[in-house]
């Protein structure tokens, strides 16, 4: 008979891991709250318009063809991938702004013409990145984060000062001009962390960014849950939606059963890829390996106050990814990780796929998703989602010299009071726990229950850390995990 797998979840992380537990052999389950699946990667139809509810940036190419292979399959046996060209636009005040092209030569030469000999210093600077993120990839990610031991190896030795410095000091010494530091930190601020808290090592973040360049699903990044979902669905795993797990049971220390919709359904194993905070209130107090205290003493990514508008015209002077950095980039940073509050000048982020993808937009329409970073546990009213609608689209219609507030068809909004109702998110958080120093590697939350037998937790908040590919491996890790230990098991009963 084949061992019962409940998974909790229907993220990026909960469908990978449901793909290799049924590879290895077991009858696998996910149970999904909402009516669809994808978690915070879900999917907004509208009026003929196609949004991608949370991510919408598809970087390091490699990791998502490492997870297909893994089932002798490829991305594009189940999505089309396009290379943007260019990948993004910055803009600054002044009606400045900085155009990051789809080759390393193209972005040497767009910071070249900004300061003379930036693209020099850009070429070293990236080469390092490249070798951390070889080192990442290689060496580092792909481990459980169950002993500081796995981050010893020649090579990170020969790195380690770069544990200990932080991307904010790498980048200043490197570069003055303001334009190109915001550049190189703006991976690390909207994906996880701030600047100055973020450990060197990870500039390999700006060689994902730069060296393998922004790709896009045609469709979208729920393109890419559409694909995994076939693949688990063909390895035979059962997918439920509406279906929210109320508790974890537990016998003696071990997982017996979840109580979904108020039915108990007995099951072997849990792996939840559920809020990890939210997962562990499942449980009785007695089986919590995190207290309320610790939660609260950790350093979160930032949540999100986003917006899917739908224009009834072609807009211009867009590309697909465009950053508005034409506010204090050091103050919206303060006021999401210092001193948290609302910001009284947001940095933003706009997305408007219809550019390069016609399939999401009705013909010469325009879809828009806005993205404003937000420190979690922010009170949420509509009066304030309103506020920092019109602060953004006025920013928005200057730098980009056009009228278009007279063009919107519908608005609709998600922020911190969402992303706690739909994904029971702690303090509505949107990306998990922020890459530090002291919340890297086996110093995340684990991905194996200390307190109960049988019990597993993936994704953002667990190792390796926020973001698409990282939860992608993260399912990869949690299955290895339980496939070692079960394995363990055997043996001592044999």
């Amino acid at each position: 008979m084949k061992k019962e797998v409940s998974i909790i979840g229907s993220g990026f992380a909960a469908l990978a891991a449901s793909c290799y537990l049924a590879k290895s052999g077991r009858k696998v389950t996910i149970y999904e709250k909402n009516d669809r699946i994808g978690g915070r990667a879900r999917q907004l139809q509208k009026e003929g318009f196609t949004f991608d509810m949370g991510p919408s940036w598809y970087w390091m190419p490699d990791v998502f063809e490492r997870f297909f292979a893994d089932f002798d399959k490829k991305p594009s046996d189940y999505y089309k991938l396009e290379k943007l060209s260019p990948a993004y636009k910055v803009f600054f005040g002044n009606n400045e702004s900085i155009t990051i092209e789809d080759t390393l030569e193209k972005i040497y030469s767009a910071f070249e013409k900004e300061e003379t000999g930036s693209s020099i210093k850009l070429k070293k600077f990236i080469d390092q990145a490249q070798s951390n993120y070889q080192i990442a990839i290689k060496e580092l990610v792909y481990r459980p984060g169950v002993s500081p031991l796995e981050l010893v190896t020649p090579e990170t030795i020969r790195k380690i000062g770069q544990f200990f410095s932080t991307i904010s000091k790498d980048v200043s010494k490197h570069f003055s001009n303001k334009k190109l530091i915001q550049i190189l930190e703006f991976p690390v601020l909207f994906l996880g962390a701030k600047p100055s808290d973020t450990p060197s090592f990870y500039s390999f973040m700006n060689y994902a960014d730069f060296g393998l360049g922004t790709w896009h699903p045609q469709g979208g990044m729920y393109k890419v849950i559409e694909g995994m979902e076939k693949l688990a669905v063909s390895l035979g795993v059962e997918i439920r939606t509406n279906s929210p797990v109320d508790k974890i049971n537990v016998l003696d220390r071990t997982v017996t059963s979840i109580s979904v919709n108020g039915k108990e359904i007995a099951t072997n194993l849990v792996v939840t890829g559920a809020d990890y905070h939210h997962s562990e209130t499942l449980l009785e107090p007695e089986f919590r390996q995190y207290s309320e205290s610790y939660w609260d003493r950790k350093t979160f990514a930032p949540s999100s106050l986003l917006f899917y508008v739908g224009f009834n015209k072609k807009l211009k002077n867009i590309n697909h990814h465009n950053l508005f950095f034409d506010v204090d980039f050091d103050a919206h940073t303060r006021d999401i990780y210092d001193d948290p509050k609302w910001p009284e000048e947001p940095l933003f982020y706009a997305n408007f796929t219809s550019v390069t993808d016609k399939n999401t937009a009705p013909e010469n329409f325009e879809n828009g998703f806005f993205l404003i970073p937000l420190a979690p546990g922010l009170h949420d009213t509509a009066e304030l989602r309103e506020t920092y609608f019109d602060k953004i689209l006025e920013r928005f219609e200057r730098l980009t010299s056009q009228d278009v507030r007279k063009n919107i068809i519908f608005k609709e909004s998600f922020c911190v009071n969402d992303f706690i109702e739909d994904y029971n998110s702690y303090k509505g958080n949107a990306y998990g726990l922020a890459n530090t120093l002291l919340q890297t590697a086996f110093l995340r939350p684990k991905l194996k229950s200390s307190k109960v037998e049988g019990l597993f937790f993936t994704g953002q908040l667990t190792v390796p850390g926020p973001g698409v590919p990282p939860s992608l491996i993260s399912g990869k890790l949690v299955s290895g995990l339980i496939q070692s230990s079960q394995g363990m098991e055997s043996q001592l009963k044999i």
